[in-house]
């Protein structure tokens, strides 16, 4: 009804038969034809009106007197010439209007100093023309356009050629919500693309790209500015990921804010490199000069990579570690000592086999019926052990290849789920997808292949020896400090391993050998082994003995001087340093001696010349504190202590204790980071991901400033 009164006041007889939704979706209408008492101005780039609003004021005689108007054209496509004079003659006039009204604006201000007796001094500010503010604003305009994208996970582009037929075009996600935008009311960029054909970009590929670092670098500066301020932090890396065909390193650093909480922030992605030492060099100059952090106040550095990737990035960490010895590499709080440990491993077979495991756990996850077909499954082996059952449908329920235990889990699955494949690939009707039974199928074969029984079940055992040191590592402060005393007996149970590592092997191949029998699997050498040897086959070579060598053994050795890497001297006698949390101390009769462990971090200290007496001091207080007053368990607990001013070196030991990776973050909260990484990463394609766009999209909460981004576009494109 109300489309109707507007096109009857219009007098657009050619318009009586459109629908509300044409007329609202290809037509337009002037303010001027509206009382000024039916619009709302909420902005100066916005008209809204009211929603009784009807257009009244028409003049319905002047083109009786201009003929050339009753033949003109809707749509005319100017040529560039024409274009750019219509242009320049519009910014002319503006500009006058704008000189005219400055110089008005001026005298009276030249009056009113005059008459204060000159006591003010006029500011020698150099104004904007108005070409330079309009540009400013059209800039601020597509910024936000950016930003909204980058922070709803919008990806740039829109159809693709393939997508269309021929001759049809479509506009870009980026283009069609600058149209949206215009057709809300952006007069700025009306203006600026009111002559533009229709078919054309507004804004090309590259000045979507160059804006869209600026949008980046921005926003990383606001979290890079807070780590400066609070001088020390880690660096962590996660998995290597697809970033549109591109292999990209995802970078955290750890650092405690002014309000004392450790905070763990995505920064950015950093291109992969295959060579080491050329990926150390982009590293480091990635940080220290395009992130502009001080390496020499690094503190931890941590790594958290897919199989294949943990030599080089060990590489890399000692190369850093060379140049900066304080930045102590360590393992990630995020990260199960045992999967890390696994995924290091340099033996095809258990990267394969950690592979299957992550394919496995996936479908379950992606399919509610498979996990109901797999409990029932479980429910049928397990009936004597009811207790055991369920806690494995528990299991299945989680990322349990995630898990410190995550080897025993599977062994303990490996009937279950390959009865479960082999009931769903071999089912001939419609209740599951051919994609579901293909995948059932490929992986029942994968599981029942004896190479990767051989594997879980050898890798189950070498771990075994350090699950509860792993576990110790993941818990509380208290966990962590007499973790890093036991680890002197681990590595002594694994070197007694590594020296009757035949008696032990035979034990562990026995199991497998079972394991195999049970699923029906034909025990023998892998195929691609006997292939190699093309007929040069040594009769003598067994099963058992060619698993010792090419398993067991580098396994157990690698393991062994993995840890030894991991938990150096540095790294242990800042572990030790957590004694300084009271509740430590509580456990240790408060007899406790961290100034020896300390020196290492003599120079992050306000005032080391006092550090003695100030932990004697510390001691004190908590040895003889109230009956009613509990010890802080935790290093977060004790940052947030109301008197932990009066204890500057305490403070600064547990500030740089805290921000080490292998700490956990006590409050979920600050360590969102990596969570809305790997929602990111999950929920987007890997063709639509875009380094700047995940940056915007991880940080969302992250304050902006709109202006600095568009002066800083000034700048660097002008």
């Amino acid at each position: 009804l109300r489309c109707q009164r507007w096109v009857e006041n219009c007098r657009r007889a050619d318009l009586e038969d459109k629908t509300p939704d044409q007329l609202n979706k290809h037509y337009r209408l002037c303010a001027q034809h509206f009382e000024t008492s039916m619009i709302c101005r909420s902005s100066p780039y916005r008209t809204v009106l009211r929603d009784n609003a009807v257009p009244t004021i028409f003049d319905l005689t002047s083109h009786l007197n201009n003929p050339h108007s009753r033949h003109r054209k809707r749509i005319k496509e100017l040529s560039e010439d024409e274009i750019r004079t219509l242009k320049q003659q519009k910014i002319a006039e503006a500009f006058e209007q704008e000189q005219a009204t400055q110089e008005c604006n001026e005298s009276k201000a030249q009056n009113t100093v005059s008459e204060e007796g000159g006591e003010e001094q006029e500011e020698k500010a150099v104004s904007l023309t108005l070409e330079e503010r309009e540009n400013k604003d059209y800039l601020k305009s597509l910024f936000e356009i950016l930003i909204l994208m980058g922070k709803q996970n919008i990806p740039l582009d829109g159809h693709t050629v393939d997508e269309l037929p021929e001759g049809i075009f479509a506009s870009d996600n980026f283009q069609a919500l600058l149209e949206y935008r215009i057709n809300g009311g952006d007069e700025v960029l009306r203006r600026r693309f009111e002559m533009t054909a229709v078919n054309l970009e507004y804004c090309s590929k590259t000045q979507q790209k160059q804006m869209l670092e600026i949008c980046e670098n921005c926003i990383r500066e606001e979290t890079l500015r807070e780590v400066r301020d609070s001088h020390f932090f880690s660096i962590v890396t996660d998995e290597v990921v697809d970033i549109a065909g591109e292999e990209h390193l995802p970078v955290l650093v750890r650092f405690v804010d002014d309000s004392h909480n450790l905070r763990e922030e995505f920064v950015g992605f950093l291109p992969y490199e295959a060579d080491p030492e050329m990926l150390t060099v982009k590293f480091h100059a990635t940080i220290t000069e395009k992130w502009g952090l001080n390496m020499e106040y690094c503190r931890g550095q941590a790594y958290i990579v897919s199989s294949g990737f943990a030599s080089k990035m060990k590489v890399v960490a000692t190369r850093l570690l060379e140049k900066y010895p304080q930045a102590v590499y360590t393992l990630c709080s995020s990260c199960a000592l045992n999967v890390w440990l696994a995924k290091s491993v340099p033996v095809a077979g258990v990267s394969i086999a950690l592979g299957t495991m992550e394919e496995v756990c996936c479908l379950f996850n992606q399919s509610p019926q498979l996990l109901v077909e797999l409990d029932n499954t479980i429910s049928a082996l397990f009936q004597d052990n009811e207790e055991k059952g369920n806690e494995l449908k528990e299991i299945c329920r989680s990322q349990w290849t995630g898990r410190h235990d995550t080897f025993e889990v599977l062994v303990d699955l490996m009937q279950a789920l390959v009865l479960c494949l082999d009931a769903v690939s071999s089912d001939s009707s419609v209740r599951w997808s051919n994609f579901i039974a293909g995948r059932a199928f490929v992986l029942s074969s994968a599981l029942t292949d004896f190479d990767f029984i051989v594997t879980i079940v050898i890798m189950k055992n070498v771990l075994s020896f350090t699950r509860a040191f792993g576990r110790n590592l993941q818990g509380q402060t208290s966990d962590v400090f007499f973790a890093a005393g036991s680890l002197t007996a681990v590595l002594h149970s694994l070197n007694e391993v590594m020296e009757h590592i035949e008696v032990y092997h035979e034990y562990w191949f026995e199991e497998a050998t079972t394991l195999a029998t049970k699923l029906d699997v034909q025990i023998k050498l892998p195929g691609k082994f006997c292939r190699a040897q093309q007929g040069s086959f040594d009769p003598d070579i067994t099963s058992e003995n060619y698993y010792k060598e090419i398993l067991s053994v580098p396994t157990l050795e690698h393991i062994i001087q993995e840890l030894k890497d991991i938990f150096s001297e540095q790294h242990l006698k800042a572990l030790k340093c957590l004694s300084l949390v009271p509740s430590v101390m509580g456990q240790l009769k408060f007899n406790t001696s961290e100034e020896h462990h300390a020196d290492m971090f003599k120079n992050d200290l306000p005032n080391p010349d006092t550090l003695s007496a100030e932990l004697h001091c510390w001691r004190i207080k908590w040895k003889h504190r109230g009956k009613d007053i509990e010890l802080p368990a935790t290093i977060y607990e004790a940052l947030h202590l109301p008197d932990i001013k009066f204890f500057p070196n305490v403070y600064a030991l547990l500030k740089v204790l805290c921000i080490l990776p292998v700490m956990r973050v006590e409050n979920e909260k600050y360590g969102i980071g990596r969570k809305r990484l790997k929602a990111y990463l999950k929920n987007t394609l890997t063709e639509h991901r875009s380094s700047n766009l995940a940056l915007l999209n991880i940080n969302f909460d992250i304050k902006h400033d709109l202006d600095l981004m568009v002066d800083t576009y000034i700048k660097l494109y002008p």
